[in-house]
């Protein structure tokens, strides 16, 4: 303890382990410190199944009919990662993929009326959908040509959008597109929360179904991917990284006080003694005082000893509730995991559902979701706070209602850009040629 460090990172959240990660390829003395006994915090994956029953304060212990405790891994924080995502160059970069097995999830899926319908992955899939009408499949597949071949650095792509001034609104306008269309291609594929991004300039909505596109092209099934024993391996990859480069690592470490000096940080202090650093990383909950509320998110998971009805028995998927279906301001996202992941027991599945608070019920909310998934063996639900940075100290964002990560990589991005003053480059990820990589390569 008693150093000095150029980064100390409270928390072992995902955001926490990978800054520690790259902080530490980039050669500074990196040191980690969690005042729980497991790694992950808010992004932990919960095992034995008793654990999480204790968690969430029920009062009897699991059913005989859930089989063996230890054959649960559940995530508290439910997310996929994008095929071509940030999350995954991540970690081809640092080459944390060595230490991780995936999964392709087996289908992504949007609710429509009060049914869900595949989110079609093939030209096929698309024509056969009953997502849209005939007329309409053929609008939509000009759209989608045009999203493929748009180019920001070639004006000839534009075909008479200005990515910079045509708002996506104009853009649905210009193809026709009617609001069922509209709901699943804003939700379903460019991944927005709400529809805000209508009236905005239409380039970053093109980027993400682009990003969609070519995830769903990596594999065929869906876009998204999903780690075996679940997410808490992802914190775990990354900090073994960050423990080959020199970082040094501290569980259940308490931290007494966060020592401030002329307005900085100079250091932490734990049991008596004081570790300083020049410049400091940590999640909300280390810094209660110096972060603002900006809202809620429920989750609840949802024990399961069937797949999802209409999913066409898959043992893996995401169900996305557009907010215009269901009269709301955000969607409400389902996930779906099962034992074909390791997550869970033999014929058992794990369905999350998240969604952005707006009322003050809410439960009431996302009834529409549970309403999929019945019947429902068990049930767990969080609401939490949502919190953002508003002080000197480099504090994460609270992880929030979307299934996948590409907003938590946002945020390490953000992160990392104010405590270097250079913009993230993945670049600055790859491992050193000659390093050591902790185990023997022969």
């Amino acid at each position: 303890m008693d150093e000095e460090y150029d980064v100390i990172v409270l928390g072992t959240g995902l955001t926490e382990c990978i800054l520690s990660g790259i902080m530490s390829v980039n050669g500074k003395k990196v040191l980690h410190m969690d005042r729980n006994p497991y790694y992950g915090g808010e992004s932990s994956s919960i095992t034995p199944l008793e654990e999480l029953y204790k968690r969430f304060t029920l009062p009897d212990s699991p059913p005989e009919s859930m089989g063996r405790g230890r054959d649960w891994n559940v995530d508290l924080i439910p997310k996929f990662l994008m095929a071509n995502g940030q999350l995954v160059k991540m970690l081809l970069y640092t080459e944390v993929t060595r230490y991780l097995d995936f999964k392709v999830v087996e289908g992504s899926f949007v609710y429509k009326g009060t049914k869900i319908f595949k989110v079609p992955s093939t030209e096929t899939e698309a024509l056969a959908s009953n997502l849209m009408g005939m007329f309409e499949k053929r609008r939509f597949r000009k759209f989608l040509v045009f999203v493929a071949n748009f180019d920001e650095n070639d004006p000839k792509t534009f075909e008479g959008v200005d990515p910079k001034t045509t708002t996506m609104r104009d853009v649905y306008k210009k193809f026709d597109l009617g609001q069922d269309v509209i709901d699943f291609t804003g939700h379903a594929l460019a991944l927005y929360r709400t529809d805000e991004y209508l009236d905005h300039a239409c380039l970053d909505t093109i980027n993400r179904i682009k990003l969609y596109s070519e995830s769903l092209a990596r594999y065929g099934k869906s876009p998204y991917l999903y780690p075996l024993y679940g997410l808490g391996e992802l914190p775990q990859g990354f900090a073994r990284l960050s423990a080959i480069y020199g970082g040094t690592y501290m569980l259940n470490k308490p931290v007494d006080e966060i020592v401030m000096e002329g307005g900085r940080v100079i250091g932490v202090k734990s049991e008596g003694e004081l570790a300083r650093c020049k410049q400091l990383i940590c999640d909300p909950s280390y810094i209660p005082d110096r972060v603002r509320k900006a809202g809620q998110v429920i989750r609840v998971i949802c024990i399961l000893s069937h797949p999802i009805k209409n999913t066409n028995d898959a043992n893996s998927c995401q169900i996305i509730i557009p907010q215009n279906q269901v009269n709301r301001n955000s969607d409400i996202y389902v996930c779906m995991i099962s034992y074909a992941h390791n997550v869970a027991a033999q014929g058992k599945y794990i369905a999350i559902v998240s969604t952005t608070v707006e009322t003050s019920s809410p439960e009431t909310e996302i009834e529409p979701a549970l309403e999929l998934l019945e019947p429902i063996d068990q049930k767990f639900v969080a609401i939490s706070d949502l919190y953002e940075n508003i002080s000197y100290i480099f504090a994460s964002r609270s992880y929030d209602a979307t299934t996948h990560f590409e907003t938590t990589c946002n945020d390490i991005k953000d992160i990392y850009k104010r405590m270097t003053g250079s913009d993230f480059d993945f670049e600055n990820m790859k491992r050193k040629q000659n390093d050591v990589f902790g185990e023997d390569e022969q």
